[in-house]
């Protein structure tokens, strides 16, 4: 399905949200959708498994109570994306202060959890990915993430994030150099 078909295809879903008869199957179709993207949007972030489950379903629960204030502005997907990394930011800040852990060792709290995991994958490559993934700033880990495992296009994480096409490059070029450094430093 191309990007067009995409659109019309997630349009005819709004349409179908906005009618009180089809409403709640229309929004079963939102969940069947968007979990899986959205539960990874979320992991990448938080890390644990059993966190993303509860975020996850915060963010279908924020969305299906706020349908009402779904301008149509912007794609369905761009809005729940939008509230699953806020669901996903907020609750990084509750933890944060929950575990009296500040900004400059929030890379540590994360691989922590990295390591922690009895989810993740055996693969080393992969861990050491995701290891280095944690070291980045928060807004740089959001766009590697939405960049390098979603393929999204930089319009629309401008569209999700609120930050110019260049600030997302220039973001996710640092982030980039600063994954290989990771790599570099711990060969």
């Amino acid at each position: 399905m191309n990007n067009a078909d995409s659109i019309t295809d997630e349009q005819k879903l709004v349409d179908r949200l906005r009618d009180p008869e089809q409403c709640r199957q229309a929004f079963s179709e939102v969940i069947r959708r968007y979990s899986e993207p959205l539960y990874w949007q979320i992991r990448r972030m938080v890390q644990s498994h059993a966190d993303t489950d509860d975020l996850l379903q915060n963010t279908f629960m924020k969305a299906w109570t706020s349908l009402d204030n779904f301008r149509g502005d912007a794609r369905l997907s761009t809005w729940l994306y939008k509230i699953a990394i806020n669901e996903s930011l907020t609750f990084l800040e509750r933890e944060r202060k929950r575990l009296n852990v500040s900004i400059d060792d929030e890379a540590d709290f994360l691989i922590k959890l990295i390591e922690a995991d009895e989810w993740i994958d055996g693969d080393e490559l992969k861990v050491r990915l995701r290891k280095a993934i944690a070291t980045l700033p928060e807004k740089q880990r959001l766009v590697f993430n939405m960049k390098y495992y979603d393929e999204m296009k930089y319009e629309d994480m401008s569209k999700i994030l609120g930050t110019s096409v260049g600030a997302l490059k220039a973001s996710y070029h640092l982030a980039v150099k600063k994954i290989e450094q990771y790599f570099t430093d711990n060969d």
